[in-house]
């Protein structure tokens, strides 16, 4: 089967943005003139099949189209990341693969054809049930990662106001020890060591 991958669409179709660079903003309208350049390509790439004939024409075309329908959406992957797009762009290549090799069964015949067939398909649900697996994976990582922050946010809340009752029974405490140093005191003298003590202490 064969294999399309974003490196050899965007040497040919010229794209003018960093393969490796998914986290990179492109402009809208430098999405609008990639997104131009593949349909460009599709319609070169279609009519070249025109001057074949019978079941090489159909692989052809099918090569064509699986072509940029995969361009189509690791375009769409690098102008919106996210892990939804990685897996219509997995979703794209396993249906492009799909239908170029279904084609080539054509070539075959009998009981050839049959597991030629039965081949493609599975081939084609391998790929999809990885695909589908791979996106509930990085769901849940995501969703993991939002409660472990959440967790974190709370434990860190928590341990913050524990720390804060700690300090206010600490100094309960020490004004407590303070107040009744005062009471060797009387008068004015005690008074002013109770306001001392207050003062000290936030009471």
């Amino acid at each position: 089967m064969n294999r399309f991958n974003i490196t050899s669409i965007a040497l040919a179709l010229g794209l003018a943005f960093s393969i490796n660079a998914t986290a990179q903003t492109m402009s809208k309208d430098e999405y609008k003139a990639a997104d131009h350049r593949i349909d460009t390509e599709y319609k070169a790439d279609n009519s070249r099949c025109s001057s074949l004939a019978g079941n090489a024409k159909d692989i052809c075309k099918a090569e064509a189209k699986g072509k940029e329908k995969v361009a189509e959406a690791e375009l769409k992957a690098h102008y919106k990341p996210s892990a939804k797009a990685d897996y219509n762009v997995s979703i794209a290549k396993a249906e492009a693969d799909y239908a170029v090799a279904d084609e080539k069964c054509d070539d075959k015949g009998g009981n050839d054809k049959d597991v030629c067939v039965k081949q493609a398909k599975a081939a084609l649900a391998t790929a999809k049930a990885d695909a589908k697996a791979q996106l509930k994976t990085s769901s849940a990582n995501a969703t993991a990662q939002e409660k472990s922050s959440e967790a974190q946010m709370k434990a860190s809340e928590k341990g913050a106001a524990a720390s804060e009752d700690a300090a206010e029974t600490k100094r309960d405490a020490e004004y407590k020890v303070e107040k009744e140093k005062c009471d060797k005191f009387s008068g004015d003298a005690k008074d002013t060591c109770l306001t001392r003590a207050k003062t000290q202490f936030g009471k």
